[in-house]
């Protein structure tokens, strides 16, 4: 007996609720790992009563117990992913990872329970970041991630970038109550959106319409999606079909490349450079978080709530810039944003060390600067996920039956959010044993160093090889 159709089929099915799902998700991940990074010291300190030789070392513990399990769960929920026939299943199986997470924080009384909520916690951020990015492929096709993507890289930045100081205010002004109240409300949103959610394809069973952008995905994947290869339309033909066979997996392939074929694709200097552009995306955020508080407290003497507000300087042009961004990389491919991103963020990043201790005049100097960041983070937002996805596309359509039916797309998410763990992981310790050792203006031009090789790679390797350095 078939089933009836789902009341509300339209709406939970639709592109923008889709899309908004996946956003709250990422958002949630992102605002709950900072929301209790501050209050940790106060939680080993009260409930454990560690000594206080002791915190940091055990707060340290507590970050690496949550990066550890994000970075060795993000293949395996990719796996998982590509080999179940829908990603709502999966979804969900993370979000209630990261409930019993966040329960166990705020009920926690013990070292165990409390690294066991952390890994819980990793392995939630491994499976809400792979299915969701895999979801949204799904959901707007690949001639429209560039743009999706930066709108909701703006959104949960805001997240990843102003959690931390929430919740230090919160936790000054209410308690815990008040630290994980705020927590369980946003899961709470979540839930109901992930329950509601219908996907595409599953839609398509009653209605055909309720699958929205999947034939136009069909339709103009090759076109505006892969704009980083439209100057291939003036080559000779023979020299577009050597670029396609270079594309074909051989036969006699290793049986762990036959199980895992995404490993395969890991040989492309293609994708490992869009990788790298994960990294330091990730990298960057994360030092922006680790960074600025300090140094607000340091030249102006800013508590945790003003420093908080410092971030509304790097996030603003973020979230305007974002989308836009995101459209001219569908547009015209990931090279120009990734090449004039991460090469703009060169000088911009050196400009920090003109911060000085001052008043409003310093101040204003300060935000100043920090908004040419956000424009920056605004435009590298898109191009290491739609460069990545293009380049495992290509590999998929050239070896239709290589990659299983649902194609290896999870698991390139799943290998992106293990990368874009280990950034948000390295950066506040790259960034803080710097700012230590040789001060903020220098720390800021090393990272200014790894941007300006990052536009190297993306002049040689994002979009392919320019036209100059092609052998004919």
């Amino acid at each position: 007996m078939a089933k009836s159709k789902p009341i509300g089929l339209a709406w939970r099915s639709n592109t923008l609720f889709i899309v908004s799902t996946v956003g709250i998700g990422l958002f949630t991940d992102l605002f709950l790992y900072g929301l209790v990074v501050p209050i940790l010291p106060f939680i080993l300190r009260d409930r454990v009563s560690l000594p206080e030789d002791q915190i940091q070392s055990y707060v340290s513990a507590l970050l690496a117990a949550y990066a550890g399990a994000s970075v060795c769960f993000s293949p395996p929920a990719g796996i998982i992913a590509d080999r179940v026939p829908t990603r709502q299943a999966p979804f969900l199986v993370g979000l209630v990872a990261l409930l019993a997470a966040t329960l166990m924080l705020f009920l926690g009384q013990s070292i165990p329970v409390l690294i066991l909520a952390r890994v819980l916690q990793g392995i939630s951020g491994a499976v809400v970041w792979t299915i969701g990015l895999a979801l949204l492929l799904d959901t707007v096709g690949p001639q429209n991630l560039g743009k999706t993507v930066g709108s909701i890289f703006g959104f949960i930045s805001i997240g990843e970038l102003a959690a931390p100081v929430l919740g230090g205010v919160i936790y000054k002004k209410a308690g815990y109550a008040g630290v994980f109240g705020i927590g369980f409300a946003i899961l709470a949103i979540d839930f109901i959106m992930r329950i509601l959610l219908i996907e595409k394809k599953t839609a398509a069973k009653w209605d055909e319409k309720a699958a929205g952008t999947d034939d136009d995905s069909e339709q103009q994947d090759g076109g505006t999606a892969t704009g980083e290869d439209g100057d291939d339309n003036e080559e000779e033909p023979l020299l577009r079909k050597k670029e396609e066979d270079s594309y074909k997996v051989p036969e006699g392939q290793s049986k762990v490349i036959r199980s895992l074929p995404i490993l395969y694709v890991l040989k492309d200097p293609r994708l490992l450079t869009a990788f790298l552009l994960a990294f330091n995306q990730a990298t960057l955020l994360a030092t922006f978080d680790a960074t600025i508080p300090t140094e607000a407290e340091e030249l102006f003497g800013f508590d945790s709530l003003k420093s908080g507000l410092l971030f509304i300087a790097l996030v603003v042009p973020y979230l305007i810039l974002g989308p836009i961004a995101g459209w001219t990389v569908d547009r015209y491919g990931p090279k120009p944003a990734a090449v004039l991103g991460f090469g703009y963020l060169v000088p911009v990043l050196i400009l920090l060390r003109l911060a000085r201790p001052g008043g409003t005049s310093a101040v204003v100097i300060f935000c100043a600067l920090l908004s040419l960041c956000g424009v920056g983070m605004g435009v590298i937002g898109s191009p290491s996920l739609v460069e990545a996805s293009h380049v495992v596309s290509q590999y998929d359509k050239a070896n239709p039956h290589f990659f299983g039916e649902q194609g290896p797309y999870a698991q390139l998410y799943g290998l992106n959010s293990m990368v874009f763990s280990f950034g948000l992981t390295m950066g506040p310790i790259i960034s803080g044993g710097l700012r230590d050792r040789i001060g903020y203006g220098n720390m800021n031009a090393v990272v200014a160093m790894l941007c300006l090789i990052t536009t190297i790679l993306s002049v040689v390797y994002i979009g392919g090889k320019p036209k100059f350095l092609r052998k004919r």
